[in-house]
């Protein structure tokens, strides 16, 4: 373990009564601060971009953190990845050629196969010591999708190989982390631009953007720099159990007009093609994630 490590977990040791060891979030740590029981310490170590922690919680399961925040975990991320993914694939006519910005874990990959008329998915992780962590200590978030034929992955900055490929994608889904560090390009007016011009006719663009309640800032300004390149943009809303402070935004963008609301039943079709089951998205959730609270309605106007 290295020793930025060691000076960390002896830190959210030492606040522990019954000297338990936690894991402390760092992305609000000036105002509010969640902490994890750390059952056992599986990986930390400092990659060439970030660092990078895998441990064992006694409830979540096996959790993975970059800097000190959160990413997933094996109890609950299905919320994030199947409302991540599926929303985007359904509110798309007939999404064959997948683009991922990120999502070095595998579980946008694994839910991606899950739609047979798919032909083939590229995901762009810039580091690739996340997608050998997640294959060797959570391998239920990819389920053996990096294997799969209709796979590809490249090793790539984000923002050059979007700029490098026009026109070539139905659907890009930007599963990045905050917006801090390497991952801030990902959340600017030219890579929302360029995304724009990778997408095909009627492409449909979806993006994390952090929980609306604490983050608003992020929100506010993603829609921004969004509308400056897509002729519809909005947000749907998903609860992840272990991102405190309310509602994950996903920012969902394209130039077809209606393509965020659609009648359950057209989507009940569409879900029919899926070759696996979801637990968390389903065509009632993906119509009500669009109905926006006026506090998410007053910051975007």
């Amino acid at each position: 373990m290295k020793r930025f490590a060691l000076l960390f977990l002896f830190f959210a040791t030492s606040l522990s009564a019954n000297k338990t060891l936690h894991f402390s979030e760092e992305l609000y740590d000036d105002i509010w601060v969640q902490k994890y029981k750390v059952n056992e310490i599986l990986f930390e170590d400092k990659s060439e971009f970030q660092k990078v922690c895998v441990f064992e919680n006694d409830f979540f399961g096996r959790v993975l953190a970059i800097d000190g925040i959160i990413q997933t975990s094996e109890k609950d991320e299905f919320f994030y990845h199947e409302m991540l993914t599926h929303v985007p694939m359904f509110s798309h006519a007939n999404p064959r050629n997948i683009l991922v910005v990120g999502g070095g874990d595998g579980g946008v990959l694994r839910e991606l196969l899950k739609h047979p008329g798919v032909d083939a998915i590229t995901l762009v992780e810039l580091d690739s010591t996340i997608i050998e962590i997640s294959k060797k200590y959570m391998p239920s978030l990819s389920d053996g999708a990096f294997d799969h034929p209709k796979v590809k992955v490249v090793i790539e900055d984000g923002c050059k190989f979007v700029k490098a490929n026009q026109n070539q994608f139905d659907v890009i889904i930007v599963d990045s982390t905050d917006p801090i560090g390497p991952a801030e390009v990902l959340f600017t007016s030219e890579f929302y631009g360029d995304c724009k011009a990778s997408l095909k006719e009627d492409g449909i663009l979806v993006c994390q953007n952090g929980v609306s309640f604490l983050q608003n800032e992020e929100l506010v300004n993603s829609h921004k720099r969004r509308e400056e390149h897509f002729k519809n943009s909005s947000y749907y809303l998903a609860p992840i159990p272990s991102y405190i402070g309310g509602s994950m935004a996903f920012g969902i963008a394209s130039d077809k007009e209606g393509f965020n609301r659609f009648d359950e039943e057209v989507l009940e079709e569409r879900m029919s093609t899926l070759e696996a089951p979801l637990r968390y998205y389903n065509p009632s959730v993906h119509v009500a994630a669009f109905s926006l609270p006026n506090y998410i309605l007053n910051d975007l106007e």
